[in-house]
């Protein structure tokens, strides 16, 4: 067993799991999809640079404020013990996944995912730096030179740029961002900010402007459960083999399905088309490099090339394959739903442009149900829809209430922990800590009082106590209550902290010790 094995032994076309991945090159599109994508690119990125440079009552708006464990959201500030909240928030975040995706497929990968959104900003740089599909095609393909040279190292200077500045704003959430920015020149980050900076912006480099749909295929697992949520009435971006097959060029003037009266192929023979044109694809199929994982159920099955067809026999898919060309993970949307689809509808607005151009109707690449495509009724509002809907609404009301009505004071007593009692002349007294969290942006005057069963137990040095607690400020305070020295035994004690203004109501129950 000398001989060495080819680790591409498969074959040559890369689809061995050793070799490298062939690289897509999206070609640029415009249509009303892409639009409402753009439009999502610019808000949501505008958030994530923006608001950390925004100011709430003398603060930074957005701001996760670990050492002081503090977590400021405009005018909202969430201390530890509200933990609770965030795990509810995840929770409907995820149900909100889980409604939107039966409801309408993959909107979040397509539009609002942060890898998708960064990726789409590193493709506007590189066509702006190294022109579109063609010519970066091209240029990778050639040798290096002064162009080519000056054109990659401008794409990187811009890539590198942007990285760096996701990440200082991606730090300058979790550290005031106008210190942060201060701070750059001259130098003084200190270790961890400096480390996370680098560690977020190479992240966003790798990612966005290198893995790309690779972070979609191989690592997110979403893409992999996503069949679970997904029924025949899911909103999908879907060809329609019905209409479009049997694919092929044609010279214009040859009019559409519709226009020549031709019917719509029977469903099992439209299908059988896209299985034996995938099988044997044609030379502009080929070009496109496709490379979509979809499999047939009768995949192990020979099948026969596609015959020749008249003009007049033809579906309206001209296969000018310019829905493979646009899409950023590089497959044939007309081999059927694939997981590798993030459902951006670029193949949409790619397909509508070239049907307006040959003078077809529009749809042959639509957004749509696979009942829809089959010709059967869909149906939007179905059982799993409305128990989503349901525990959502319930979650997102439970959420509003509880941030409405949450206490603005955390309040607690703990025992001294030294002596259980002390006997001072003709009295027992024993000593507490009271913390106190005011958990308000604003100074708060506090009465603190004490009621139990035995009315003879009191605070030392009056009825109540006053408390000054600043802007959200932790205070430790010394509380003693005193009784007459026949006190005996254990008594229920029950600690009231009230705001001045009434708003903010904690009682504490403790415990009052006497000799036994």
């Amino acid at each position: 067993m000398s001989k060495k094995i080819d680790i591409d032994l498969l074959d040559g076309g890369g689809d061995s799991l050793y070799v490298k991945e062939r690289k897509v090159y999206p070609r640029d599109v415009h249509g009303k999809l892409d639009r409402l994508r753009r439009l999502a690119v610019w808000w949501l990125l505008g958030m994530f640079y923006v608001f950390p440079w925004l100011r709430w009552d003398d603060r930074q708006a957005v701001l996760f404020d670990l050492p002081a464990r503090q977590f400021h959201v405009f005018g909202l500030t969430f201390w530890p013990q509200d933990f609770s909240f965030l795990a509810l928030l995840l929770i409907i975040l995820a149900l909100t996944l889980f409604f939107v995706t039966a409801v309408a497929g993959r909107l979040w990968c397509g539009f609002a995912c942060p890898q998708t959104v960064w990726t789409e900003v590193f493709l506007w740089m590189e066509r702006w730096t190294e022109g579109d599909r063609a010519k970066r095609m091209k240029l990778d393909a050639g040798p290096w030179n002064r162009e080519k040279l000056l054109r990659k190292g401008a794409k990187h200077l811009l890539w590198v740029v942007f990285a760096l500045w996701t990440g200082f704003t991606f730090v300058g959430f979790f550290t005031p961002i106008t210190g942060l920015a201060a701070r750059v020149w001259p130098f003084a980050w200190n270790g961890w900010e400096t480390f996370w900076v680098l560690f977020y912006g190479l992240a966003t480099l790798g990612n966005a402007g290198f893995l790309r749909e690779q972070v979609c295929k191989y690592m997110c697992p979403y893409a992999r459960f996503q069949s679970a949520m997904f029924d025949r009435d899911t909103l999908i971006i879907a060809y329609d083999p019905m209409r479009g097959e049997p694919r092929g060029p044609r010279r214009r003037g040859v009019g559409s399905v519709a226009q020549r009266g031709r019917a719509l192929l029977e469903k099992f023979t439209a299908y059988d088309y896209v299985f034996r044109a995938a099988k044997h694809p044609s030379a502009a199929d080929s070009r496109a490099q496709a490379r979509g994982t979809i499999t047939f159920d009768v995949a192990s099955e020979e099948a026969a090339p596609l015959p020749r067809f008249a003009p007049e026999e033809l579906g309206d898919c001209i296969d000018c394959t310019m829905c493979v060309q646009v899409c950023p993970v590089g497959i044939d949307i007309r081999n059927g739903l694939q997981y590798e689809c993030i459902a951006c509808g670029l193949c949409v607005d790619a397909c509508n442009d070239v049907m307006d151009k040959m003078g077809y109707e529009r749809g042959l690449i639509r957004y749509t149900s696979q009942n829809a495509i089959d010709g059967e009724p869909t149906r939007v509002l179905r059982p799993r829809i409305l128990v989503y809907g349901a525990l959502l609404l319930a979650l997102i009301v439970a959420f509003a209430w509880g941030i409405g009505t949450r206490s603005t004071l955390i309040a607690d007593v703990l025992r001294d922990r030294n002596a259980l009692y002390r006997v001072v002349g003709d009295s027992v007294d024993n000593v507490y800590t009271l913390k106190l969290v005011n958990k308000t942006d604003a100074a708060r005057q506090y009465r603190v009082t004490v009621e139990s069963a035995n009315a003879a137990i009191t605070l030392r040095g009056g009825d109540s106590q006053q408390v000054q607690a600043g802007p959200s400020q932790v205070l430790s305070v010394p509380l003693e209550l005193t009784a007459p020295g026949d006190t005996r035994g254990r008594h229920d004690v029950t600690f009231v902290i009230e705001s001045a203004d009434g708003s903010a109501r904690e009682t504490v129950d403790s415990s009052f010790f006497g000799p036994m």
